[in-house]
């Protein structure tokens, strides 16, 4: 599985080369959290979508691999990207803001990602990730109408919510919250290899 990892890394690398110096200076424009989870989604379908076509499947399902092991290492593959673009932020912030990047903010980068993550993966495995960015687009749109027409202040009831949520004090919260992001990560991807294990190439 270790092979399917770096085949990932390899496929992603000329995407990484460009997005993490852009992420970079995307810290010098705005807070890291929004930044983080766009980034880390953005390198993590890219590398989903790489196996999609079904010549690429009908060729990892002839290596000896399981398609658990298949699914697997999208997972660990993620979690690798999104580690990647949080220690990215961590030394940008640290170099150009001379500052540490609070944990609160790295936690809610990660849940936030993982969370995504959970949804995004099963779908994509049931039908395409094609299907999926058309999905988010008409999300977009239909946003950019409620923020533009109807909540105008939509957007500042977001920040403030974020604000709070990263004010809070409670140890145990954080706890909760990071159990209930973890075991819908494992159900997503014990959901994913079983889609995947009844797919036909």
């Amino acid at each position: 599985m270790f092979n399917l990892i770096r085949k990932d890394i390899v496929l992603v690398k000329p995407t990484l080369m460009i997005m993490l110096p852009i992420l970079v200076l995307s810290l010098f424009q705005g807070p890291s959290i929004y930044i983080g989870f766009l980034f880390s989604i953005a390198i993590i379908m890219s590398a989903f979508a790489s196996d999609e076509k079904t010549s690429i499947n009908t060729l990892l399902n002839s290596l000896p691999y399981t398609r658990k092991e298949i699914v697997s290492s999208k997972y660990i593959g993620a979690f690798i990207f999104l580690s990647l673009v949080v220690f990215t932020i961590f030394i940008g912030n640290l170099v150009i803001h001379k500052e540490i990047t609070i944990w609160k903010e790295i936690l809610f980068i990660v849940c936030l990602v993982m969370v995504t993550i959970s949804l995004f993966f099963p779908f994509s495995y049931k039908f395409k990730s094609q299907y999926l960015l058309i999905g988010t687009l008409v999300l977009f749109v239909l946003y950019l109408t409620v923020v533009s027409f109807i909540l105008q202040n939509i957007n500042d009831k977001i920040r403030e919510f974020v604000g709070m949520l990263l004010a809070l004090q409670s140890s145990q919260l954080y706890l909760l919250v990071g159990f209930i992001v973890t075991a819908l990560y494992v159900c997503s991807w014990l959901l994913s290899i079983r889609i995947y294990s009844k797919k036909i190439f």
